[in-house]
């Protein structure tokens, strides 16, 4: 599958960007906050994504060893995107596939990780 350029946001628009990655790898985890919000999670580089608005409507969440920036919009509560570091410290996003637009989510490939377990 070729790259495409997607738009997501958040419930109420007040977070809105543009990632450009292809829909493989995407993952379903059972740790304690995905499996709570539901999210199917696709991982780009930080390059490969564009925040168009809404960074002052950003709330930050972290847990556990703290590497992840679950973020979430404070108006409406969506987490469209969390922000990360590889372990070789290059930057990327996860982005919540089920906030972006034209997906059609039936016909998505998962695979499951056991994020309980790590």
């Amino acid at each position: 599958m070729s790259e495409s350029t997607y738009h997501g946001s958040c419930h109420c628009g007040a977070v809105a960007y543009d990632v450009t990655f292809n829909l493989e790898a995407l993952i379903t985890c059972n740790c304690s906050i995905c499996q709570k919000k539901g999210t199917i999670l696709g991982f780009t580089p930080a390059a490969n994504f564009k925040l168009l608005s809404g960074e002052d409507y950003l709330q930050d969440y972290q847990f556990g060893a703290k590497n992840i920036h679950h973020l979430f919009c404070k108006t409406c509560g969506v987490t469209s995107f969390a922000k990360g570091t590889m372990p070789d410290g290059t930057e990327i996003r996860a982005i919540n596939i089920r906030c972006l637009e034209n997906v059609d989510l039936e016909n998505l490939k998962t695979s499951k990780v056991d994020g309980r377990s790590l």
